[in-house]
């Protein structure tokens, strides 16, 4: 998830709402005060001339310093990438960074081979399943949740948000159901265990697939593999948060292999990230492909719906989840922040830095819209159960979620 606050599409320096209080405290002693009232958060840095040249500089310089410990933050990370912003004052750095950014997605998009896409997985989601386990809800489920109110907690949020895909996917006892990017397991256990069905997930991931066949206990179907040598036929297929490392280039052959494994009257259920139009790579997006994911890329709606379109599919209902996403790693940021001393355990101190930093700026890239997460419900064209699904959805929907239909995206 890819952070950053423009306007328009365009690079500004001003964030979209009230700068909050902050504090700075230098190495002298000495301290500095924005803004009247108790700080959200203090800046711990050296000297005031490093303040003034960590406000000035870009969102990748200021990250990497970050997690490289040339200065903190303590209290509200997300207020203080908030305060920082994203884009350096130069015109001339702003437009260099945006070059080596949009460079660096070429590169990474050019090759998608098996064993590329196995070392960008291993080295994201291998960390350790202990380390997820921080943050993570207590079915580590790793993707948005799906928030009632502002109140719910994450791990009622995040059985919500499993049981929502299920419904959108009509799924029935016994029915075939496949998972591609299960993560550690906890759709296919849902599935199989609250629906009937037979599930199976895939994952390129060690850790992860140790953790899910463990956890299963022959249950539910794991397999290590990569999704273009799946096979076989599936009633119902779903793929949470997995399509950003199949990347621009890849999008067409991803949609041919799901349409593949799709049976004739099947129902498939997309959910990814996206970009809005005219948002741009930026330095940002340097920092996140270099330390958090290698490899990845968020592709625009459009593009998304383009390549289902010219493999078959017909796109039966679009829902967009952003602010429940932004929610979501808000409180991952959180719960990773308060269990420091239990991850400095399991990982470097470079590493706890990256994903604290990264998952506050993707709860404020979701917040003010520069990122958006979208559920796509996808049948063949002219499948026969299509027209009675797509006629029938508000109702399933506000029952399986407990609210009014029309809102599902928000809260009232």
């Amino acid at each position: 998830m890819s952070p950053g606050i423009r306007e328009n599409g365009q690079a500004t320096d001003q964030a979209p709402s009230a700068e909050p209080v902050w504090n700075a405290v230098f190495n002298d002693g000495t301290e500095r005060r924005s803004g009247d009232g108790p700080p959200r958060f203090t800046f711990r840095i050296p000297t005031q001339d490093a303040l003034e040249r960590l406000l000035a500089t870009d969102a990748y310089s200021a990250a990497t310093a970050f997690i490289r410990g040339e200065f903190d933050v303590e209290g509200d990370l997300a207020a203080a990438i908030r305060v920082k912003g994203w884009q350096p004052r130069s015109g001339l750095r702003r437009h260099l960074f945006a070059v080596l950014a949009r460079s660096a997605a070429m590169l990474d998009s050019a090759s998608h081979s098996k064993a590329r896409a196995r070392r960008r997985i291993r080295f994201h989601y291998d960390r350790s399943n202990e380390f997820y386990s921080l943050f993570l809800d207590s079915r580590m489920v790793y993707s948005c949740a799906y928030f009632r109110s502002p109140a719910t907690t994450l791990d009622d949020a995040q059985v919500a948000k499993l049981d929502l895909i299920c419904r959108k996917l009509d799924l029935q006892p016994g029915e075939r159901f496949l998972d591609v990017g299960c993560g550690w397991g906890a759709l296919i256990e849902h599935a199989a265990a609250g629906y009937g069905a037979e599930a199976t997930g895939c994952t390129l991931s060690h850790a992860q697939h140790a953790y899910a066949v463990a956890r299963l206990d022959g249950r539910a179907r794991v397999l290590e593999c990569d999704y273009r040598d799946l096979a076989g036929r599936y009633d119902k297929i779903a793929s949470v948060g997995m399509f950003e490392h199949v990347g621009r280039r890849g999008a067409s052959r991803y949609f041919r292999k799901v349409a593949d494994l799709l049976a004739p009257d099947g129902l498939y259920l997309h959910h990814a990230i996206a970009r809005p139009q005219g948002v741009r790579d930026d330095a940002a997006n340097l920092f996140v492909r270099r330390y958090i994911f290698p490899g990845g890329e968020f592709i625009h709606l459009h593009e998304m719906i383009r390549a289902a379109e010219e493999a078959g599919f017909e796109v039966l209902d679009v829902e967009n989840l952003r602010p429940h996403y932004a929610l979501t790693c808000r409180l991952w940021e959180q719960r990773l922040a308060a269990r420091r001393e239990a991850a400095l355990r399991l990982v470097d101190a470079r590493t706890f830095r990256a994903w604290r930093i990264w998952l506050a700026a993707s709860s404020l890239s979701f917040e003010d819209g520069f990122n958006a997460v979208y559920q796509l419900l996808l049948a063949k064209r002219g499948a026969r159960r299509a027209v009675r699904l797509s006629t029938c959805r508000a109702g399933s929907l506000a029952s399986s979620s407990g609210r009014k239909p029309g809102l599902a995206s928000g809260w009232e």
